[in-house]
C-alpha cells in the first residue's frame, strides 16, 4: 500500500464544484489501495483578498497579524474538502498547521519549517482515514501563527512527504505540467516530461510560478521526486521533477526553459564611498529587514566613489527603498535611484555546462529585437537579464524561438 502526499492549489479548490472534483480524485486514489495525505491551499484569490483587507486598516500590514489573517484561508479550504470527502462516504480528518506541529522560525510571512510532528497524521492513516492538512501555515516556538510565503503550500506538501517518507509527492496544478515558457506568453511553449531539481529550482527562482523555489530545494535535499499533474485531467502524467542522475541523455537539450519575472524592482545607491566594508553594511541592513536581494552590480570606482545597483522583489520595494534611503545618508552616498517597471528574463538549462555561446546568442537575440539589457547575472546553468517590463513578452517569445524553434511539441528528456 503506497503512501501518497498530494497538494491541491488555489485553482483546484476555487469553488464548491472544484472541491468536489478534488474529493473524487482523492477517493479514487484511496480506493486503488493508496493512503492519501492531501495538502490544500486557500481558495483562489482568497489570500489576496485577505491581504487587501488588512491593507485597508494598516499599510504595510503588521506582519505578525497579517499571518493570523491570511492563514485562515487554508483553514476554510481544508475544512470544506474534508467535509466533501466525508459526504461521499469516505472517512477523513483535517489538521491545521498547529495541530500537527508544523514548527517554524519566527520570520512572519516567510517562515522556514523546522520540524513536523507526524504522530497524528500516522494515527489517522492507520485508521483508514484520508488526512487533509492546511498548507502554507505553521507556528513558531512561542505559538505564534506563521506563514511560509507565496506558494508555501508546495513546501508544506514536500515537508510532509519527507517526514512521512512518502512513496510519492503529487502537486496538482491548473496547468498540464512544467513548460519551456509560460504558455500564456509563448504559444509554442513545450511541456517537459522530466526536469532535474537544479533546473526547476532555477526556473522557480527566475519567475516560474508553477512550484515554489523553497519546495524544490527541500525536495532536492531529501531526494523526493515531485510529480506535477494537471487537475483538470489528473490521469495524465504531467512533469516529473527528479535527480539529474535519474535522467537519461541529458545532452539532448541545451536550454530547458525561458522564464520571466515581473515581480522585480531596481535600486541604485549613487556615489557610494569606495571604502572597505561599505557593501557589507548595505546588504547587512537589507538582510536585517528580511529583504531578499537578487542581482547585484557595482561599477568601477571613479573619483573615490562608485554606484551599487541591486534588485529586490517588487513586493518588498517600499521597505527596501525606505531602508536604502536612510542608509545612504549614513554612508555619505549622493542619492538613491529606484525603478519598479522592470522584469527579469532568464535562460535555464544544464546543457550550458557543456555548450559555449549561449550568452552570445541570448544577447544577440535581444539586440535584434532592440531590447535594452540593464543588468546581467549568470550562474552555471542560468543567464538572467533585467529589461523594461513592457518588453517582457517580446523577449520571452524571441528567446524561445531562438533556442527551441517554432514547433510545439512535448519536451521529452530520454
Amino acid at each position: 500500500m503506497s503512501l501518497v502526499v498530494q497538494k491541491y492549489g488555489g485553482a483546484s479548490v476555487s469553488n464548491i464544484g472544484s472541491i468536489g472534483k478534488v474529493a473524487e480524485n482523492i477517493i479514487k486514489r484511496a480506493k486503488q489501495g493508496n493512503r492519501i495525505v492531501a495538502v490544500v491551499s486557500a481558495m483562489a484569490g482568497e489570500t489576496d483578498r485577505l491581504t487587501n483587507l488588512a491593507r485597508k486598516i494598516m499599510d504595510p500590514p503588521d506582519r505578525r497579524e497579517l499571518d493570523v489573517i491570511i492563514s485562515s484561508g487554508e483553514q476554510v479550504s481544508s475544512g470544506l474538502l474534508c467535509m466533501k470527502i466525508k459526504s461521499l462516504g469516505h472517512e477523513a480528518v483535517s489538521f491545521q498547521g498547529h495541530q500537527v506541529r508544523v514548527t517554524t522560525n519566527n520570520v512572519f510571512s516567510g517562515a522556514k519549517i523546522k520540524t513536523i510532528d507526524d504522530r497524528k497524521i500516522r494515527e489517522a492513516l492507520d485508521s483508514g482515514m484520508v488526512v487533509v492538512i492546511a498548507g502554507f501555515q505553521g507556528v513558531d516556538d512561542d505559538g505564534n501563527v506563521t506563514t511560509l510565503g507565496r506558494g508555501g503550500s508546495d513546501l508544506t506538501a514536500v515537508a510532509v512527504a519527507s517526514v512521512l517518507d512518502a512513496d510519492s509527492c503529487e502537486l496538482y496544478k491548473d496547468v498540464a505540467g512544467i513548460f519551456s515558457a509560460d504558455p500564456l506568453v509563448c504559444k509554442d511553449a513545450r511541456k517537459l516530461d522530466k526536469i532535474c531539481y537544479e533546473e526547476m529550482l532555477e526556473m522557480a527562482s527566475a519567475g516560474s510560478k508553477v512550484l515554489q523555489a523553497r519546495a524544490v530545494e527541500h525536495a532536492s535535499k531529501f531526494s523526493i521526486p515531485l510529480h506535477v499533474r494537471p487537475m483538470n485531467t489528473p490521469e495524465k502524467e504531467g512533469t516529473l521533477v527528479m535527480e539529474e542522475s535519474s535522467m537519461e541523455s541529458m545532452e539532448e537539450a541545451i536550454i530547458s526553459g525561458v522564464s520571466s519575472d515581473k515581480n522585480q524592482a531596481k535600486l541604485t545607491i549613487a556615489d557610494v564611498p569606495d571604502q572597505p566594508g561599505i557593501a557589507a553594511k548595505i546588504f547587512s541592513v537589507l538582510a536585517s529587514e528580511d529583504i531578499s536581494v537578487d542581482m547585484i552590480v557595482q561599477n568601477i570606482s571613479h573619483d573615490g566613489v562608485n554606484d551599487v545597483t541591486f534588485t529586490v522583489p517588487r513586493v518588498e520595494f517600499k521597505r527596501a527603498s525606505k531602508a536604502t534611503r536612510k542608509l545612504s545618508k549614513e554612508i555619505g552616498a549622493r542619492q538613491v535611484e529606484s525603478e519598479d517597471n522592470i522584469a527579469k528574463i532568464s535562460l535555464i538549462g544544464i546543457g550550458m555546462r557543456s555548450h559555449s555561446g549561449v550568452a552570445s546568442r541570448m544577447f544577440k537575440t535581444l539586440a535584434r529585437e532592440k531590447i535594452n539589457i540593464m543588468m546581467i547575472s549568470t550562474s552555471e546553468i542560468k543567464i538572467s537579464c533585467i529589461v523594461q517590463e513592457r518588453e517582457t513578452a517580446r523577449a520571452v517569445r524571441a528567446l524561445h524561438d531562438e533556442f527551441f524553434g517554432g514547433k510545439k511539441k512535448s519536451g521529452k528528456k530520454k
